[in-house]
């Protein structure tokens, strides 16, 4: 079974150095996904694959498993969303613009060390890339909402016959606990793990639990 690996915005290649299941899997970037690259695989794969996206990259997963549902062969959903951002109106939990500018402005002042917090001891998961690059990540945080989309191509959970693992933490800053409740509305039959503290950065934190899920795709 191919796995298809959706990394976040302005992450590194590295935050999946410890998922035992990555070396084996095809890692997309933020640019990559953001140039069509991951679409295009997807949409040419001869059998159906396993989709594994983390913050930014499971909103990727989420887009491509609503496209076809019958190319899913599972489905791995990181501290994912499908509206990154807050709307007070709506009362739709997320970050706010200036906690988004805030981000751009960590990265650029840390290099993408220390950003978040990585673990100690583990895999920085976070890199500096250009700023057009990461301008053009941002942009698709502000605007993208998948919301309507999910609930359309999955209605009542008739279309979704794969399995979905959903893990999100308890007290993520970046993407709200409620997403994870929004998530498991779209697949009734999914089994959400919510990790107690805040990190955002759950490849580097849960990699064997992130391991076991995606095992289990293939038992």
């Amino acid at each position: 079974m191919e796995v298809l690996v959706l990394n976040g915005w302005a992450a590194s290649p590295h935050a999946w150095d410890l998922c035992s299941f990555a070396r084996g899997a095809r890692l997309f970037s933020y640019v990559e996904q953001l140039d069509g690259a991951a679409a295009r695989v997807f949409a040419d794969a001869a059998e159906p694959v396993a989709l594994v996206g983390w913050s930014m990259g499971g909103s990727t997963a989420l887009a491509l498993a609503a496209s076809a549902p019958e190319k899913v062969a599972g489905l791995v959903l990181v501290a994912a969303t499908p509206r990154m951002m807050e709307e007070r109106e709506s009362g739709w939990k997320g970050m706010s613009p200036r906690r988004l500018d805030a981000l751009l402005r960590g990265l650029e002042l840390t290099h993408g060390e220390g950003f978040f917090g990585p673990p100690e001891g583990k895999p920085n998961p976070y890199m500096m890339d250009d700023r057009e690059n990461l301008d053009r990540g941002l942009a698709y945080l502000r605007e993208t909402d998948l919301r309507g989309r999910l609930l359309s191509a999955f209605a009542n959970g008739s279309a979704a016959r794969f399995p979905v693992e959903i893990f999100q933490s308890e007290h993520d800053g970046i993407v709200r606990a409620s997403n994870a409740d929004f998530l498991k509305s779209v697949f009734p039959h999914a089994a959400v793990h919510l990790v107690p503290g805040t990190e955002h950065a759950l490849p580097v934190a849960i990699p064997e639990e992130i391991d076991a899920a995606v095992g289990g795709f293939e038992t």
